[in-house]
């Protein structure tokens, strides 16, 4: 004897609401990863330690400092193209003048010549820009 149920043959459904909580989690993974991570304009230099380093305090204002690099050869870089120390005061009043609060960030590497990181420092301040940084690790 066979009986047929009168239903018929079901579908199959996807069910959406434990994908939303999946998609939730991942949002929020990648929000917090992209907070935490910090935005480093220069060039990647091995940076001096100090005792008395400290943050360098607001993320958004430091990106709109300049960053200017001396690697450990005494080569410049402004964020992170590569410029002659003859370009940099040009490169530098510009900044100035587009800027109505300049701010500038020193990276050096630790094995630099010291004589190299003097003047980009010297040239920062001959332009005229008052607030500037040297980047450090704290030790």
């Amino acid at each position: 004897m066979h009986t047929s149920s009168g239903g018929g043959t079901k579908k199959a459904r996807i069910e959406i609401i434990p994908l939303i909580d999946i998609i939730f989690f991942l949002l929020a993974t990648f929000i917090m990863v992209s907070l935490s991570m910090t935005k480093n304009q220069g060039v990647q230099v091995a940076l001096p330690t100090a005792s008395t380093s400290k943050s360098l305090g607001d993320q958004a204002e430091m990106e709109k400092a300049v960053t200017l690099s001396v690697n450990d050869r005494g080569e410049v870089f402004y964020n992170k193209e590569k410029i002659t120390i003859a370009q940099l005061p040009m490169k530098l009043q510009t900044f100035k003048n587009a800027s109505r609060d300049p701010k500038v960030i020193i990276n050096s590497d630790g094995t630099a010549d010291f004589r190299h990181v003097v003047g980009v420092l010297d040239e920062v301040r001959r332009v005229g820009i008052a607030k500037v940084g040297i980047n450090t690790e704290k030790r």
